[in-house]
């Protein structure tokens, strides 16, 4: 695939566009440690309207990579921790991708470019910096079944909305569980399904589905 980004573990917009973060969350020094051997200084990045959980980071003091991510609920009890265990940093890359010859590697993947699909959904509230960053209507990987899809992010936390009509959906009742870190809520709304999942609290789940219009 051809991106400019890179899907991994630690969030893209912390190593490029930290500052577009700062209209959503407090970054408040902590004090030092050590990670993997190295001096890190450490993070607490904090929601400001209590609308997404926090964050514990460790950022190596030489290269301001980040060595430690925590993920934390409101009451600062951790939900998820990422860490790096052995890090190297060098001047040029390692002699080993020079030695990787364009024959090895698969040919790059060509995504269709989406087409257009009226907007039929209205979010009334969204947590404070947070956006529509897609909208579209596509099919779920597990059934095939259509859904109206909905993406909002803040660069840090991506949550995803879903709608269908009731008879299609597999839950007839509202529900409301934990994958992991994420949030998982079903709601019915009329005829209408929604579900929402994302790494944010409950309650910020449930106030986004309550604020989803059907436009005319």
């Amino acid at each position: 695939l051809q991106s400019n980004t890179v899907n991994g573990p630690f969030p893209n917009v912390l190593l490029y566009q930290p500052e577009s973060l700062f209209e959503s969350y407090e970054f408040v020094l902590v004090g030092r440690s050590r990670i993997s051997g190295r001096a890190a200084q450490q993070i607490r990045v904090i929601s400001k309207d209590k609308s997404r959980f926090g964050l514990n980071l460790w950022l190596d003091q030489e290269s301001g990579l980040v060595l430690k991510m925590n993920l934390v609920n409101l009451e600062g009890q951790p939900l998820e921790q990422i860490q790096v265990t052995a890090i190297e940093i060098t001047e040029k890359p390692n002699a080993f991708f020079a030695r990787i010859e364009q024959a090895m590697l698969p040919d790059i993947l060509v995504m269709r470019s989406p087409t257009e699909t009226p907007v039929r959904w209205h979010l009334n509230y969204l947590p404070k910096g947070m956006y529509v960053a897609k909208q579209d209507v596509h099919r779920l990987p597990m059934t095939g079944e259509l859904v109206d899809y909905i993406l909002i992010s803040d660069g840090l936390v991506n949550v995803s909305i879903y709608l269908q009509p009731l008879a299609n959906a597999k839950a007839s009742q509202d529900l409301i569980g934990r994958h992991e870190s994420n949030t998982i809520l079903t709601r019915q709304m009329g005829d209408v399904s929604a579900t929402v999942v994302g790494k944010i609290p409950a309650v910020t789940a449930d106030a986004i589905l309550k604020s989803i219009q059907f436009v005319q």
